[in-house]
């Protein structure tokens, strides 16, 4: 038996990188996926990828507002009858110095990230109780540990994940709900490899592993939080950064 057979997961921005590789190792294991993104053109082509609309399907949300979550969870249950799973994935990120960074930059990256995230916990929470079962995976990152120059709006936003995941995970505990994060560090994507090479060579040298990591690799954390294998396991806080920070 897969791990995870005959449950529902929802991933928001599931339509590429770290959300997409989760969705799939989640199909892989026996789940029906619902994909939340902004862009919806890019979701729908995602499903296809996964395998078509008999184990998923793509919904346009934006995580920031509160009814837009709402109709992902209600799509999830509607489809294909609960949901098991729910992984805040969705961000985005808006980079400046503190000295330059505007208040919108700032306002913009907090609300998709910490906002989001505790949209979905919450609504999500609200489901899971009701059946008394249910796990919540929360996407932080290592910049929300260590703060990283350049991000104060993101390394604050990741910080306030964690702190957003251990109080949810101690309200729901008693009621069968699990809610976990995970803190990634340095991930082979499109964004990580745009960077200048004297910086992602920076990076890289501060990974004991010395290497970057792969979307898989997040996603195999991911399965583990949303299945049985993590049963005993709430509030905590995974890092997948190959030793970076330890």
């Amino acid at each position: 038996m897969s791990l995870l057979d005959g449950r529902t997961a929802v991933v928001t921005g599931g339509a590429q990188g770290i959300g997409f590789a989760i969705a799939e190792r989640y199909v892989a294991e026996g789940a029906h996926v619902v994909l939340g993104d902004l862009d919806l053109a890019a979701t729908e082509a995602a499903v296809e990828r996964l395998g078509g609309r008999e184990v998923a399907a793509a919904v346009r949300c934006d995580v920031t507002k509160a009814d837009e979550v709402e109709a992902l969870v209600a799509a999830a249950v509607d489809r294909f009858g609960s949901l098991d799973v729910m992984v805040n994935n969705a961000g985005i990120t808006r980079d400046a110095t503190m000295r330059k960074m505007t208040e919108e930059q700032f306002d913009q990256v907090i609300s998709v990230h910490l906002k989001g995230t505790w949209n979905g916990t919450r609504i999500a929470a609200g489901v899971m109780r009701e059946q008394k079962s249910g796990a919540i995976v929360n996407l932080s990152s290592i910049s929300g540990k260590v703060g990283l120059v350049g991000q104060t709006n993101y390394s604050a936003a990741k910080a306030g994940i964690v702190g957003l995941t251990k109080a949810a995970a101690k309200e729901v505990a008693h009621l069968g709900v699990r809610v976990n994060a995970i803190q990634p560090g340095l991930i082979r994507s499109a964004m990580t490899e745009a960077m200048p090479q004297r910086i992602w060579d920076s990076k890289l040298a501060e990974i004991p592993m010395a290497r970057a990591g792969e979307p898989a690799e997040v996603a195999n954390v991911a399965l583990f939080l949303a299945s049985d294998l993590s049963s005993y396991m709430t509030g905590t806080v995974l890092e997948v950064t190959g030793g970076r920070h330890i």
